[in-house]
């Protein structure tokens, strides 16, 4: 049975990570991690009518890769857990209602990544089932069309707002535990709200939720950031990047910037691509995870990762009323081994 300490769940069975993959529009396949994703489309409404709908096909797209390179059949999936940014996570339900498979719908902003693999852990531990897929998604345009101002609009972004990911990565985790790449820890964060109230500056909302989660983390389990390869959340952006550092120094004393990177600072180059202050959104963390880290991972580059998923969970309702936007995180630990 998996033992909790503190905030934290140590894995018995260890789930492992039997495949992955992701999915992507044009823009993510022009970024740094191009070379790494399975599937680029150029046309990013996927020949829909809506966005939204598009947003659907992505992360169909990204499960059925996912189980095609897993060996298995859809018949062999127990449950697929997944979640989104739109209202009632609407992505999610029709992406998922022609598999016929149980579903988890999930909640937890750009997040939602590490809280599927949270979640479909904990059903492999308990014995319950034995093959789970956990997957998100995100669209830039429905995202900007149910969170801000349809693109027609044609309003300015600040240079705090980061662009929202379309695409989606979806894993596929068994119960052959501690072999291969698997997941050994998991840690629920808790909610962290600062005041913050602009909705174009995710970072500042998140940093608090990611700095809260690591502290816990490592002192759940009585390691320290130099145990690990390298800590990545998803997705603080250039500015919750530099808050999450100047929080970690000032109040733990722990200087996170050697070993940290961020998704949304990895999947676009900032550079090249107007993205301001990096990527953001559901999509974000999971194909970089899907695309990227799960492979090295899984080649030997890298040995032991914290993935540390970040979301700022607002609405357009709180946002309307003049709420401020609490932050979460959740984290994974991931291991690489010898199949």
């Amino acid at each position: 049975m998996a033992l909790r300490r503190g905030k934290t769940i140590i894995n018995e069975v260890k789930p492992k990570i039997i495949s992955f993959a992701s999915a992507v529009g044009k823009k993510e396949g022009e970024g740094p991690l191009g070379k790494e994703l399975d599937e680029i489309y150029e046309d990013t409404t996927m020949g829909e009518d809506s966005w939204e709908k598009a947003e659907s096909l992505y992360l169909k797209s990204a499960i059925n890769k996912a189980i095609s390179k897993s060996g298995l059949s859809k018949t062999d999936i127990d449950i697929i857990c997944s979640g989104d940014l739109l209202n009632q996570c609407i992505g999610s339900s029709f992406g998922i209602k022609d598999f016929e498979r149980p579903f988890c719908g999930v909640y937890g902003a750009c997040s939602t990544m590490a809280l599927s693999l949270c979640m479909t852990t904990l059903m492999i531990e308990t014995g319950a089932f034995g093959y789970c897929v956990a997957a998100t998604s995100s669209h830039f345009c429905s995202a900007e069309k149910q969170f801000r101002k349809p693109l027609e609009y044609g309003g300015q972004r600040p240079p705090t707002a980061q662009w929202t990911v379309t695409g989606s990565g979806a894993v596929v985790l068994g119960n052959q535990g501690g072999k291969g790449v698997y997941i050994d820890k998991i840690h629920l964060g808790t909610i962290q709200d600062l005041g913050i109230l602009d909705s174009n500056n995710m970072g500042a909302a998140m940093a608090p939720a990611a700095k809260k989660t690591i502290v816990d983390f490592l002192s759940d389990t009585g390691t320290k950031p130099a145990d690990y390869d390298a800590i990545f959340t998803g997705d603080l952006g250039s500015v919750g990047t530099e808050l999450l550092y100047e929080l970690m120094l000032k109040e733990e004393g722990i200087d996170l910037e050697r070993i940290h990177k961020d998704c949304g600072l990895m999947i676009f180059d900032r550079e090249t691509q107007d993205v301001h202050a990096g990527g953001s959104g559901c999509g974000c963390s999971a194909i970089t995870l899907c695309g990227y880290l799960l492979n090295q991972l899984r080649s030997g580059k890298l040995k032991k990762i914290l993935f540390c998923g970040t979301g700022a969970l607002l609405s357009p309702t709180s946002t309307q009323q003049k709420l401020p936007i609490p932050g979460i995180c959740h984290a994974v630990s991931i291991s690489g081994g010898n199949d």
